[in-house]
């Protein structure tokens, strides 16, 4: 559970909710019309964009990465590739049979090890997996980050819609108010769902694509290194490579 997403949407949505009841009442910020035309505006632009099923799978994949996103830390999987290099040069491939490894792509290279699969193979396999789960995540932040650029365009067109209708009624006072609650209420509604959820969840698929790019790529190398008996010295000091500069010098001495 990513406790920050959810922390985050709740503090600013009660800041927005306290804001309006301190200043009046909480009904007078509730517009049909203004939902309409946000919301469904923004998913009628999305869909233009981008096949129905991509749009599916997007929404998907940000409330996983949004809402249950677990963080495996590179320093982790390497720690898990050397204890892994250790067995398989001690037992023999089969040995990693018996290991609980939580990270799916890392299973299922060292399933392929024991296995006995050739390396070629193993390397494709994993190589493909990985290509598949970036490229899910990149379409998802692609459908997040139209859907943050829509929704404030959508509110601007309620906006015109509203003042128009109001123009239009001048003469008429009492369609005067809900003309300009539709031109108000759109601007609101499709900033607050553009910087509270679209927008900040696409910046959140692209930091984890970003981190997701290093960790598969390590866990490649590191499962071809296993395959090859590499000691979990040389694997450890392989590996390194791909930790923050700060923190490699706290791994290295590990492997002296």
């Amino acid at each position: 559970m990513d406790l920050a997403t959810i922390i985050g949407m709740v503090v600013g949505g009660t800041v927005i909710i306290i804001a309006i009841m301190l200043g009046g009442s909480f009904g007078a910020f509730v517009d049909m019309p203004s939902m309409l035309i946000v919301i469904g505006g923004g998913m009628a632009a999305t869909l233009i964009r981008f096949p129905l099923a991509g749009v599916m799978v997007a929404f998907q994949t940000g409330g996983k990465v949004a809402f249950t996103h677990t963080k495996v830390e590179s320093r982790e999987l390497i720690d898990k590739i050397a204890e892994m290099g250790d067995i398989v040069r001690r037992a023999g491939p089969l040995g990693l049979e018996s290991v609980e490894i939580d990270e799916p792509n890392l299973a299922k290279g060292a399933q392929m090890i024991a296995d006995g699969y050739d390396g070629s193979f193993i390397r494709e396999s994993m190589e493909l997996a990985r290509d598949q789960y970036l490229t899910r995540l990149m379409e998802g932040q692609r459908v997040f980050k139209s859907l943050g650029d829509a929704a404030p365009a959508f509110g601007m067109i309620g906006t015109l819609v509203g003042l128009v209708q109001m123009l239009g009624n001048m003469d008429d006072p009492s369609a005067i108010g809900p003309s300009m609650a539709v031109a108000l209420l759109t601007t609101l509604y499709g900033a607050v769902i553009s910087n509270l959820i679209c927008l900040p969840v696409a910046d959140k698929l692209t930091a984890k694509l970003g981190f997701e790019e290093i960790n598969q790529t390590l866990i490649i190398d590191g499962v071809m290194s296993v395959r090859d008996g590499k000691s979990p010295a040389l694997i450890r000091e392989m590996l390194v490579a791909y930790l923050p500069e700060n923190q490699r010098s706290e791994e290295l001495p590990e492997a002296a």
